[in-house]
């Protein structure tokens, strides 16, 4: 059966708010059949922290991974160019809507996987670090642990990012200053700098990406692997840097296939 046939089963997803401001809120979908709790993916969207791009970019993949039988927690977050976006909103929204899963009985919070694309794979992964971020940093002391993560065409490491100037700045803009003048937010933000994770990793990342260099998943595979995680990396020939998020495509049955793995 195709993943849209699928998809249609799912009955309509609730919105729900994990904080006061319109865009604290998270999309749950749920599987038509059975009972929960139901292991968890978190959804993360992209668009390089940027305000403009939102939660609708994972739609088809949270109604899809909803008829396979997952529940599916597609978030949204302030972003930049929005107030209260960028260090350390942004982060903060993040760490929030995951800890909120604990607070859902449809949902086993023990079994949570996030999954983002694009800058949404920076916080996929940077959620699944939390742990290792020092007392009083943003997001420090999480209250639920991810036990796997996939990075889809992902940012790993904010400094190369700023180097390379991604998105026209948009690493130095989502922390407020370049490595040189912010270290410690960089230390804190991003997944190169808080290794070993701990959990599984998945990177999947298009051979054709123009946008997010497959560099990025390439180098993280290699740094995570010589400090001790388990990481994949899964380079996908002749895909870009939409393709990876596209539910008929090999990249997202990629990321399906692995996913009773990874939350087992």
């Amino acid at each position: 059966m195709s993943s849209v046939a699928l998809s249609h089963k799912a009955p309509p997803a609730r919105q729900i708010a994990y904080g006061d401001h319109p865009d604290q809120v998270c999309n749950l979908h749920l599987p038509a059949d059975g009972e929960g709790p139901w292991p968890v993916v978190v959804l993360i969207h992209g668009g390089f922290w940027r305000w403009g791009w939102d939660r609708t970019l994972m739609t088809p993949l949270a109604r899809d991974l909803a008829g396979r039988g997952f529940a599916a927690w597609n978030v949204e977050y302030r972003r930049v160019g929005q107030e209260g976006g960028g260090w350390p909103g942004t982060f903060d929204d993040a760490a929030a809507a995951v800890d909120f899963l604990a607070e859902l009985e449809a949902v086993d919070s023990t079994s949570v996987v996030t999954v983002g694309h694009s800058a949404g794979g920076h916080l996929a992964l940077w959620l699944a670090a939390r742990h290792r971020i020092a007392a009083g940093a943003p997001g420090a002391a999480p209250r639920v642990r991810p036990c796997a993560v996939v990075s889809q065409a992902g940012i790993a490491d904010l400094a190369r990012g700023a180097a390379d100037g991604l998105g026209d700045g948009a690493c130095v803009a989502l922390l407020g200053g370049t490595p040189r003048e912010l270290p410690e937010r960089y230390a804190a933000a991003s997944p190169a700098a808080l290794l070993p994770l701990g959990v599984p990793q998945v990177l999947v990342h298009g051979s054709r990406d123009d946008i997010v260099p497959p560099a990025q998943s390439r180098s993280h595979a290699d740094a995570a692997s010589a400090a001790g995680d388990d990481v994949e990396l899964v380079e996908v020939a002749g895909a870009d840097h939409f393709d990876v998020v596209e539910t008929g495509h090999a990249a997202w049955a990629a990321v399906v296939n692995r996913l009773p793995r990874l939350l087992a």
